[in-house]
């Protein structure tokens, strides 16, 4: 029997690497997004090129309400794999400069999506006795780095939720995993930066970089151990990165 992973955030970087992964390894994927365009394209491209079933669930995640219509809407409810890789950052300012805006986008998406996600499914694998929830937290989960506040907080608690997770799910044989990862070249910087192009290239410039391939490849190493173990923590990073602060660039 194929097995089914849902993913959140899978219209553009490591969400559509998990989804692109898993899909050529015959898993049957629910993906969601908030772009309904790429997402429908997204699903009729895995479709087509992997031959398995993908359901496409267009919500955005902060909306706790239609979160839990959409789940209530998935079709097969055996969800074996759940990774709850919606996040983004937004802005890079000193706390006493800080955008409220930005503040709530990160706390409501990285944090308070993340929980309506698991909570609507937890349920469904402790009925089932099994599951995996695999949460992509960050280097900025581990460390704090300089006018990272918000964002860092945000992955503080991930971290803090994988551990917290894993506690109230263990007597019902279900892993919790965190995938933490260093620079990766996605959306994530044009997001941080509200567009500015220029300056978001600008941050991967000088070294290599993850791609969301790399991190897709540790979440399926994950994903696939054997039963009786569990990936607690992985972080991974670009050699040229040292930690959150020091990576070394060419001149």
């Amino acid at each position: 029997m194929q097995k089914s992973v849902l993913i959140t955030g899978a219209t553009s970087g490591i969400g559509l690497a998990c989804a692109r992964l898993f899909a050529k390894n015959k898993y049957n994927l629910i993906i969601t997004g908030r772009r309904k365009d790429s997402l429908l394209k997204i699903k009729s491209e895995l479709q087509n090129e992997f031959s398995v079933e993908v359901q496409a669930l267009n919500f955005d995640i902060r909306d706790k309400n239609a979160v839990n219509e959409a789940v209530e809407s998935i079709v097969d409810t055996n969800i074996d794999i759940l990774i709850n890789n919606a996040g983004l950052a937004s802005g890079l300012d000193s706390v006493q400069d800080g955008k409220l805006d930005d503040w709530e986008r990160m706390i409501d998406t990285n944090v308070k999506g993340l929980l309506y996600i698991s909570r609507a499914i937890l349920p469904l694998m402790i009925a089932r006795g099994k599951g995996h929830v695999i949460n992509i937290g960050s280097i900025a989960g581990k460390e704090v780095y300089p006018n990272g506040n918000v964002y860092c907080a945000t992955k503080h608690a991930v971290d803090a939720l994988t551990k917290a997770m894993r506690i109230d799910v263990v007597q019902h044989g279900i892993r919790v995993s965190q995938i933490a990862p260093g620079a990766v070249e996605t959306e994530f910087s044009l997001v941080r930066f509200h567009g500015d192009k220029a300056r978001a290239d600008g941050v991967y410039k000088g070294f290599e970089p993850l791609r969301p391939e790399d991190v897709a490849d540790a979440v399926f190493y994950v994903a696939n151990t054997p039963g009786h173990v569990n990936i607690n923590d992985l972080v991974i990073m670009p050699t040229a990165q040292a930690c959150a602060t020091i990576i070394h660039k060419d001149n």
